[in-house]
C-alpha cells in the first residue's frame, strides 16, 4: 500500500479546533481514501484581519490507488 501526504491550512475565526475541522472537511470533500491527519502547526493571524483568525496547518494522508 502507498500513501501520499498533502499540506492544508484551515482557518477559523472561532478556534483552532474549527480550523482543523475546516481543513479535514475540505480534504474529505476533495480527496479520496483519506486515512489520517497530522496537525503540524497552529497560529493566529492578528495583524491584517478585523478579528483573530485561527490557523491550523495539517498534513493529510490518503491512500494512492494501484
Amino acid at each position: 500500500m502507498v500513501f501520499k501526504k498533502v499540506t492544508l491550512i484551515g482557518t477559523s475565526t472561532e478556534s483552532f479546533e474549527d480550523a482543523v475541522d475546516s481543513a479535514v472537511d475540505r480534504a474529505e470533500a476533495t480527496l479520496e481514501n483519506v486515512c489520517w491527519v497530522e496537525v503540524e502547526e497552529m497560529g493566529v493571524e492578528i495583524a491584517s484581519v478585523e478579528n483573530r483568525e485561527y490557523q491550523a496547518e495539517v498534513e493529510v494522508a490518503f491512500r494512492v490507488e494501484d
